[in-house]
C-alpha cells in the first residue's frame, strides 16, 4: 500500500467530501466507508478535504486513492506555524454583538440558537470576524476578560483566555478553508464537528447542497471525552484525537494545548471551562443540521437523537451500513466446524473499545474453555498510553500466553480462524467488524450499545428480521463476566452457534449489503447534483 502517493489537484469536482480525521490518512471504520463509497460511484468526481489536527499527527495517506478521487486538500486546524501576527485594530461593531450573543448562547443552558450561529458564519466568511480583529482589538480583550470575571473567576486566566483561543483558531482556518476551496456541486459531510461546520459554511457561501451523514453521534463522543478528560483539570490535549464515527468508526478530531492549572467551580457537566467546549461542539452540530439536507444516520436510534438535537423530522433519513457480500461469502468455506476457541476482537486500542473489559473477561473464559485465546486485531499506535495499559494488564491478569494483540491484519485471514466476534465497546454505530462477521459466517458477542442489538437480536419493528433469529449475544457495557459468560456459553453450545452462525449470514445479506446502501446514496446524488 503506498504511503506517499502523488496529491491530485482539480480546478473544481461533483462532490467534496468533507472529512476530520479519517480518510484517506487513518485506516478502517469511517475512512473504509468513505473509500468504499468513492469507489462505488466511479462516474462521480470527488474532492476530499482531510481535516487533521496538526502536522505530523498523522502517518501518511494509508489507501490507494481511486482514480475518481480528482481533488485532495490537507488542512491542520491547529497549524500554528500559520498563525496570524496579533494586530491592534477595531471590531465591526455589527460583527461583534452577534459574536457576543453567541458566546452568550455557549453560556446559556439551551446552547446558542441556530440563527446566531448562521449570523456568525455570514461574517466569518465576509471577513468581519478575523483573527486579527479578535486577538487584537480592546473590545474582544473586554469581552474575554468580563465572561471571565462572570463565569470563571477561580479559575486560571491563562487557561480561560486559551480556551477561548483554542475555540475559535480552527473556526478561523475553516472560513478560510471555505474561501479557497475549489467548486464543487454538492458538499457531503461524514461527521458533525468542524467538518459538519465546513459544510454549513459552504453551504451558506455557495448556495450548493449540503449532505450530512453521521456514523456515530458526534457531539455525544466528544461530550464522552470531555467529561472524562483530564487535560481540563490541569493541562494536556484540547478535544481532539479520535474522530467519531470514528467511527470512528474512526478519526481524529484536531486538538490544541491549553495551559494548566485549576478550572472554575464545578457543576453539572463539570468546570465552566468543560461546559464551554462542551456547548461548543454543541453549537457546531446544531449549525451542520441546520444547513444539511438531508442528515443521514445508519439506524433509527440516532435518527431520534439527531431530531431531538435540533436535526428538522422531514431531512433526518437512516440508510445503514453495507459490505461487499463477495469478499467475505468465501470465507465461510475455510471456517473450520466446530471451530477452535479463538474469539477476536476487532478495533483500534483505544478506551472507547473497552479494551480492558475484554482482557478481564478472557480471564474467566480461560477458566471454563479449555485452549481459549483471545485475539486483539487493531492498530495500538492511536493511543499508546492505554495500549501499554492494556499490554500491562493482560500481564498481570496472566493472561500472556491466551492473549495475543496482533495490531492490523488482513481480516481475511483472521475471520475464518474466529469462533466468536466481540465487541466490548462502550460507544458504537452500525460497526462493520460485525457485518463482515457475518458474512464470513462468524457469529458476535457485543456490548448493548448503537446498532450491536439491532444487527444481532433483529430490528423490534421488523418482523421478518426477528424471525431470522439471533446471531449471537448482547452483554451490559463494562461486565467482564457477563461477556466472559456469553463469549464461553455461545462457543459451548454448538447447537446455540450453529444456529447464530446461520443467522448472522442470513441477516447480513438480506438487510446490510454495499449494493442496498449504494443505491441509497444513488438517489441522494442525484438529486443534489442535478
Amino acid at each position: 500500500m503506498p504511503t506517499t502517493p502523488k496529491i491530485p489537484t482539480a480546478a473544481s469536482a461533483d462532490v467534496a467530501l468533507l472529512l476530520e480525521g479519517t480518510y484517506p490518512f487513518v485506516r478502517g471504520g469511517v475512512s473504509a466507508w468513505v473509500h468504499h463509497l468513492i469507489q462505488g460511484f466511479p462516474e462521480i468526481r470527488f474532492a476530499a478535504v482531510f481535516l487533521g489536527s496538526e502536522p505530523g499527527a498523522y502517518k501518511g495517506i494509508r489507501y490507494e486513492l481511486p482514480p475518481n478521487l480528482v481533488h485532495l486538500e490537507v488542512h491542520y486546524l491547529y497549524d500554528r506555524s500559520r498563525a496570524k501576527p496579533r494586530e491592534e485594530t477595531r471590531v465591526d461593531p455589527h460583527a461583534f454583538a452577534d459574536m457576543r450573543a453567541m458566546h452568550e448562547g455557549f453560556a446559556a443552558p439551551g446552547g446558542c440558537p441556530a440563527h446566531v450561529l448562521a449570523a456568525n458564519a455570514d461574517h466569518l466568511l465576509a471577513g468581519r470576524l478575523g483573527e486579527g480583529q479578535f486577538q487584537g482589538s480592546r473590545e474582544a480583550w473586554d469581552m474575554i476578560t468580563a465572561y471571565y470575571r462572570d463565569h470563571a473567576p477561580d479559575s486560571s486566566f491563562l487557561d480561560y483566555f486559551w480556551t477561548i483561543r483554542s475555540m475559535h483558531d480552527p473556526v478561523w482556518a475553516l472560513a478560510r478553508i471555505a474561501r479557497g476551496l475549489i467548486p464543487a456541486r454538492c458538499y457531503h459531510s461524514v461527521s458533525t464537528g468542524y467538518a459538519g461546520f465546513l459544510g454549513a459554511l459552504l453551504s451558506q457561501a455557495r448556495k450548493r447542497p449540503f449532505v450530512l451523514t453521521e456514523h456515530g453521534l458526534y457531539t455525544k463522543e466528544r461530550k464522552i471525552d470531555l467529561l472524562q478528560s483530564a487535560w481540563i483539570e490541569g493541562g494536556g490535549e484540547a478535544p481532539g484525537g479520535e474522530a467519531p464515527g470514528s467511527e470512528a468508526p474512526g478519526g481524529g478530531t484536531p486538538g490544541a494545548k491549553p495551559a494548566g492549572g485549576s478550572l472554575g467551580a464545578e457543576g453539572p457537566e463539570g468546570s465552566y471551562i468543560r461546559r464551554l467546549w462542551i456547548r461548543f461542539f454543541e453549537a457546531l452540530g446544531k449549525s451542520a443540521y441546520a444547513a444539511a439536507d438531508p442528515v443521514i444516520s445508519l439506524y433509527q436510534g440516532i435518527r431520534q437523537q439527531q431530531i431531538q438535537d435540533g436535526a428538522a423530522a422531514d431531512r433526518a433519513i437512516s440508510i445503514p451500513n453495507g459490505i461487499r457480500l463477495e469478499r467475505f461469502q468465501p470465507l465461510r468455506s475455510r471456517q473450520a466446524i466446530p471451530p477452535k476457541p479463538i474469539f477476536t476482537l476487532i478495533g483500534r486500542v483505544v478506551p472507547i473499545k473497552d479494551i480492558k473489559t475484554f482482557l478481564r473477561a478472557m480471564r474467566s473464559v480461560r477458566a471454563r474453555v479449555p485452549r481459549a485465546e483471545g485475539w486483539i486485531v487493531g492498530p495500538g499506535d492511536e493511543d499508546p498510553a492505554y495500549f501499554a495499559e492494556c499490554q500491562a494488564l493482560a500481564e498481570a491478569l496472566g493472561l500472556s500466553d491466551t492473549v495475543r494483540f496482533l495490531g492490523f491484519r488482513d481480516v481475511n485471514e483472521v475471520l475464518p480462524q474466529t469462533a466468536v466476534l466481540v465487541l466490548s465497546s462502550i460507544s458504537e454505530a452500525l460497526p462493520l467488524t460485525l457485518l463482515e462477521g457475518f458474512a464470513a459466517g462468524v457469529p458476535a458477542v457485543s456490548t448493548d450499545v448503537g446498532s450491536c442489538r439491532q444487527l444481532i437480536q433483529g430490528k423490534e419493528e421488523d418482523a421478518e428480521d426477528k424471525a431470522i433469529g439471533a446471531a449471537g449475544r448482547v452483554v451490559g457495557i463494562g461486565d467482564p463476566a457477563a461477556l466472559a459468560e456469553a463469549i464461553a456459553g455461545l462457543y459451548q453450545d454448538q447447537e446455540e452457534w450453529s444456529r447464530a452462525r446461520a443467522a448472522a449470514m442470513t441477516r447480513v445479506e438480506r438487510y446490510y449489503t454495499e449494493r442496498l446502501m449504494l443505491d441509497r446514496y444513488a438517489e441522494i446524488y442525484g438529486k443534489a447534483l442535478a
